[in-house]
């Protein structure tokens, strides 16, 4: 499918683009693995599409945990709401600022604007009851407990390290910006939203939101917020060119194109792993099923890399109704 067809596509970043293993995630390193993913970004962002550009921010908000936990005795802690906001924040000026100077050096004036995107959640979402998302630094078994006592967090331990503090991972709801979102695409903006997920929040009775101590699914929430723009794609940039059924098996088998239902088959059948691929192939399924009105959409799933190709159909994995 030619990618100078105006269509509106939501592009979730991968959780490496700025911070890579084995990588301390200092701010330079960050800008030079940011620069490397927006080069591969600029074609697309070239032509006439309406573009939404998703990230991850686990990295960044464990740092900020990290840094909360070392100062605790100096400044006071942060709630998980607002180490989201501040982290949706400090990627959007960083991704806005280095696809901007891109697209100046090919002459080309675009404006790039990050939306701080609150994420509307179930209160009685059953994730509430089965806290399952592990957020911050490892304890011994001393600290885990005296935290139970003071803090009330859930602990659990986690990869033989240690201990680790566990919050709710709720399913979206509603995307609060969503119809913001959509007049800055009319109006010929590039729009970065939902960073790391959105932040999640509930809202009461009176109409009022608040800010809850939860963890969304980034894919996921790309999806909702691709539903609720109605867009015609969603894009998902992870670490590998196509997805495999029996990944890591000496029988795995390139996936390149996959229908809804055999999306569903497969994951019934276990063929993605929980953590990686798991919740991106539930988001192309939820995306696939829940977006009303236009016929034509799909799901790709490929590398930064073979990005332009992929929309091109010449590689990745396409999920269609």
């Amino acid at each position: 499918m030619p990618v100078n067809r105006q269509r509106t596509i939501v592009i979730a970043l991968g959780g490496n683009s700025l911070i890579r293993a084995n990588e301390k995630g200092t701010i330079e390193e960050q800008y030079a693995n940011l620069r490397q993913t927006c080069e591969q970004l600029l074609e697309l962002l070239t032509g006439e599409n309406r573009i939404v550009i998703t990230h991850g921010n686990g990295p960044q908000v464990g740092n900020l945990l990290l840094a909360c936990e070392a100062a605790r005795d100096i400044v006071p802690l942060l709630p998980l709401d607002i180490c989201g906001a501040a982290t949706q924040g400090l990627m959007g000026y960083m991704i806005q600022q280095t696809l901007a100077n891109g697209l100046r050096e090919k002459g080309i004036k675009h404006n790039i604007t990050t939306v701080v995107t609150q994420v509307i959640v179930d209160k009685d979402d059953p994730a509430f009851k089965n806290p399952s998302k592990p957020i911050g630094p490892f304890y011994d078994l001393n600290e885990a407990q005296k935290l139970r006592q003071e803090r009330g967090w859930e602990m659990i331990e986690d990869a033989k390290r240690g201990y680790r503090r566990v919050v709710p991972s709720p399913k979206p709801v509603t995307i609060q910006q969503a119809r913001i979102i959509e007049s800055m695409l009319d109006a010929g903006e590039i729009v970065v939203a939902v960073g790391g997920g959105g932040i999640p929040a509930v809202r009461e009775k009176d109409g009022q939101l608040r800010g809850i101590e939860a963890v969304i699914d980034k894919d996921c929430a790309s999806s909702r917020l691709a539903i609720d723009i109605r867009a015609d794609a969603l894009l998902i940039l992870t670490a590998v060119e196509t997805v495999y059924r029996d990944f890591g098996r000496p029988c795995q088998k390139a996936l390149n194109h996959l229908s809804l239902n055999g999306a569903k088959e497969l994951l019934a059948e276990g063929h993605f792993a929980k953590g990686s691929m798991e919740p991106k192939i539930r988001a192309a399924i939820e995306f696939l099923q829940e977006a009303g009105g236009k016929t034509k959409r799909e799901v790709i799933i490929t590398c930064p890399e073979a990005m332009t190709a992929a929309l091109q159909g010449k590689t990745g994995t396409r999920i269609t109704r």
